[in-house]
């Protein structure tokens, strides 16, 4: 299994991105997928979730401004982010889980994106 995170950028504060992970040797519609991210010195935390079936778990630091999605024809999963803040310069981390619905565990990483939000 491969996950391949891009659209990481250096962004104003406001300003949008959009990421994508591109997922490979997995049956991509048969699992719940996540963002995650990880600022220096900080562990590792959940940005959002997605299960098979639409299921939709958001951070509260990201409601209202971030949402994600993903298309399993192309095996794809996104994460559109807008009214980006400084404190949200982190590295990006796209998770294949190991089931298809919540509550379940990340069981795949990609390598992560780098997001860098100035001021």
């Amino acid at each position: 299994v491969q996950l391949v995170e891009s659209g990481g950028d250096l962004v104003r504060s406001g300003g949008s991105l959009r990421l994508s992970c591109a997922t490979y040797g997995m049956v991509f519609s048969m699992n719940a997928m996540g963002w995650y991210r990880q600022a220096p010195g900080k562990e590792r935390e959940l940005v959002a979730s997605l299960s098979s079936s639409g299921n939709i778990n958001l951070a509260d630091f990201v409601k209202g401004r971030f949402t994600i999605s993903r298309d399993n024809s192309k095996r794809t999963l996104y994460l559109q982010m807008n009214s980006l803040k400084p404190e949200d310069t982190a590295i990006y981390y796209c998770a294949a889980h190991r089931d298809p619905e919540f509550p379940t565990m990340p069981r795949w990483w990609g390598q992560g994106t780098q997001v860098t939000v100035s001021s």
